[in-house]
């Protein structure tokens, strides 16, 4: 089977946050779990290099729009192995080969009949790229997003016939019940479709940084209709002299932020329909990082947690972990560096660091590094794990990536409790108890194993130095998993 999943593409008129990280981290655990289970995974990122933030932010810096995009896009990608993300490709919106088959997508849409010329007049966030419709705008004209002032603007543009698509997304929705999800993010949705669906503007003529409209070059395609597609003709160029679409078209999953379901969940499904072009399977909408004190991250207020100070400090493995164990996925979160140092020192070092230094050590000391691989094993502990996988597997089905992590943290837990009631330091000083020993050594080393073949796509790179350690012959202790910090709170 193939699973081919995206995350949203970040707009290059910033540079990486840990909102992005957040998104990236998700979706590669998914992937990675996916590989696990072996899908024929193919994942995407990548950055969203036209439109008018981004031309507003080069030309603030006496730049032009591409020397921004090039600087930034470097930034976000250099992130990702920063993160240990296993993306498979990443596309920039720039590419000649993406701006080419946005127009050939587009053209069929223009061929189908669903684009018209009109002039547009609305409420417009320059920072959103998005025309407002009268029930998103907050009091005094401002965006619901940015919150900033709203602009009147009035341009003769090239529209998408997005009305002529209400039947068929409801059908969708009533179909595709998981198409959104969580459920908060369908019913907005739905609700939104209910108030009946506007047409919506294709172009901008005031721009020219953009993709150009085949069928009327003195426009560009408005930032939406070029970045939505990303997700399609990444697959016809990521490979060179492969074409991936038959192979992995339609998509299972596109992770995005709350904040753009509209263009993800209403306007891109319409805009493949009006293509003849299937329709993904999944759009996850996950929610908002926010500082401690329950408050927006701002700069300006010092309550930002970076990321890339957090793996200085802790490692990639413990932020990773940290944001899918703090912040359940799909709802908002509080985070801050206070929470990174709990998780850290309870979990990661003193219980599952802990847990794997101790068990590879006794082995070695106590069975001269070796598991005797036909040795029962306590059946009673081994019940505990009947179901594990299954039951993993289940969570990740429905993206609970957060559920899928404290299931596994209950069976790390148990094999805790398991070495304190076992004891199998006082075991080994008892000849009569050998055999015990080697079965309750034995059965640890098994559930050990177990748990961090469930923990890679979490923490990756301290699994694969577990695995290694627990698959060795003879097995020799490790150095601390998640050592002692230096650094206290202030």
């Amino acid at each position: 089977m193939t699973f081919y999943l995206t995350t949203a593409i970040d707009y290059v008129n910033g540079e990486p946050h840990l909102g992005h990280a957040y998104e990236k981290i998700a979706t590669d655990v998914i992937a990675r779990h996916m590989r696990q289970r072996g899908e024929d995974v193919f994942f995407l990122t990548g950055t969203d290099e036209h439109g008018e933030p981004v031309a507003d932010a080069a030309h603030a810096q006496g730049i032009e729009p591409q020397e921004l995009a090039d600087r930034n896009a470097a930034r976000f990608q250099a992130m990702l192995p920063l993160l240990n993300i296993s993306n498979d490709f990443f596309i920039r919106t720039t590419d000649p080969e993406h701006e080419l088959r946005v127009q050939q997508v587009m053209q069929r849409i223009h061929d189908n009949g669903y684009t018209y010329m009109g002039v547009y007049e609305g409420w417009y966030c320059p920072r959103c790229a998005d025309f407002k419709t009268e029930s998103e705008i907050l009091e005094g004209n401002r965006c619901p997003i940015h919150e900033i002032q709203l602009t009147r603007e009035q341009e003769e543009n090239w529209f998408f016939k997005l009305s002529a698509f209400q039947e068929d997304l409801e059908r969708l929705y009533a179909e595709q019940p998981d198409f959104v999800m969580p459920e908060r993010a369908m019913n907005e949705t739905k609700a939104f479709v209910a108030q009946g669906l506007q047409d919506v503007s294709l172009s901008r003529a005031k721009l020219t940084w953009g993709v150009t409209v085949p069928w009327d070059p003195g426009h560009v395609f408005y930032v939406w209709f070029d970045a939505d597609l990303n997700y399609y003709t990444a697959l016809g160029y990521a490979r060179p002299g492969e074409d991936l679409t038959d192979r992995y078209w339609p998509a299972q999953l596109h992770v995005i932020g709350k904040d753009i379901v509209k263009f993800h969940a209403i306007y891109w499904p319409a805009m493949l329909m009006a293509a003849g072009i299937a329709v993904p399977r999944h759009v996850f909408a996950h929610g908002f990082l926010m500082a401690q004190d329950g408050r927006k991250m701002s700069k300006s207020l010092g309550n930002v947690l970076d990321p890339f100070e957090v793996m200085d400090e802790f490692g990639t493995d413990a932020l990773r972990f940290y944001l899918m164990r703090d912040v359940v996925f799909g709802a908002d979160g509080n985070v801050g560096v206070d929470g990174v140092r709990t998780r850290y020192e309870t979990e990661l070092a003193n219980e599952y660091g802990n847990l794997a230094s101790r068990t590879i050590a006794m082995i070695a000391r106590y069975l001269d590094g070796t598991v005797p691989l036909d040795h029962p094993i306590d059946q009673e502990l081994a019940a505990d794990f009947d179901h594990m996988a299954g039951e993993v597997a289940e969570r990740f089905d429905r993206f609970e990536l957060t559920a899928a992590l404290d299931l596994i943290w209950q069976r790390v837990r148990r094999l805790n409790r398991y070495v304190e009631e076992q004891k199998p330091w006082e075991l080994a000083r008892d000849p009569e108890a050998a055999d015990r020993l080697a079965t309750v050594l034995a059965s640890l080393h098994q559930g050990l194993r177990a748990v961090t073949v469930e923990l890679v796509p979490y923490i990756p790179q301290s699994a694969a130095t577990v695995l290694a350690a627990v698959d060795a012959t003879p097995l020799q202790p490790i150095p601390p998993l998640f050592p002692k910090l230096d650094k206290q709170p202030a």
